[in-house]
């Protein structure tokens, strides 16, 4: 999952792999243009090492496209003028819901309760507060057409938010999908101490009551390490997406605002 000092960078990793990522140094990548959206993607194990998990170029945000993509453990990464790229990252960064770690100080920031949370209540605020450039970085890959498929996504019942609350201002929040067994995570923001960390926490105990099987974070963070989260290799990752995508997705449902306590967290 990204995001500017949590889940990773807010700059894709290929910036310099343009035009149509030709490089110095010669890579095998496929080429999606002119292909239908329910093609496909290769293997996952053909994506490169440096960089690290690019795999395809090309393609449109489709709604089948995105799905499949997932599906195999694939995820669109690009900024303002690139090409669309599609990434699978090895090592893979997860986290197992019931590995979820509450540190000291977030437990007393749960028992606090500054922030009230709620899902899928402000789907599309949160992707825009995502998307919104940071101080220490001003661009942003989520560009225009990815809020546009994502919010696709989410009305079509795949996509779902996580948001925090404090009074009426959105504080913090995450956004993915729902596939199956596995809620593949994309991005999370925090306005202000401890918020993302509170949608990660709310993210998890909804996982485990559904339940679901694992959280895809993507790449390596000390943020999320911190939380529990851990790299596993891609033939694992493969074979916990083989038995959790090919089940039938739990309800996520929006559920309204509500405390800390009311919601399970408070310990």
């Amino acid at each position: 999952m990204r995001s500017p000092g949590t889940w990773t960078t807010n700059a894709p990793v290929c910036a310099t792999i343009l035009p149509r990522c030709i490089p110095i140094v010669p890579i095998v990548i496929f080429d999606l243009d002119g292909t239908p959206p329910d093609i496909g993607f290769p293997d996952i194990a053909l994506a490169e090492t440096d960089p690290n998990g690019l795999l395809a170029i090309g393609g449109d945000l489709a709604p089948e496209r995105l799905l499949a993509a997932y599906r195999q453990g694939i995820f669109p990464w690009y900024g303002i003028g690139q090409p669309i790229l599609w990434w699978s990252p090895a090592p893979r960064m997860v986290l197992f819901p019931e590995e979820l770690h509450i540190s000291r100080s977030l437990r007393r920031t749960l028992r606090r309760e500054p922030f009230e949370v709620s899902v899928d209540q402000a789907f599309d605020a949160v992707i825009r507060a995502c998307a919104a450039p940071r101080e220490q970085n001003p661009g942003t890959w989520l560009v225009t057409e990815m809020i546009a498929a994502y919010n696709a996504l989410h009305r079509a019942g795949h996509a779902h938010s996580i948001e925090v609350w404090r009074g009426a201002e959105l504080a913090g929040g995450l956004y993915g999908i729902a596939i199956g067994q596995v809620f593949f995570g994309e991005s999370m923001f925090s306005r202000y101490t401890d918020a993302s960390k509170v949608a990660l926490s709310l993210l998890a105990h909804v996982a485990r009551d559904l339940p679901f099987r694992l959280i895809d974070c993507q790449v390596y963070t000390d943020h999320l390490a911190s939380l529990g989260a851990r790299e596993i290799s891609r033939e694992r990752f493969r074979e916990q997406l083989t038995q959790a995508t090919h089940t039938e997705t739990p309800p996520f449902g929006a559920r309204p605002r509500n405390t800390l306590s009311a919601w399970g967290l408070v310990a």
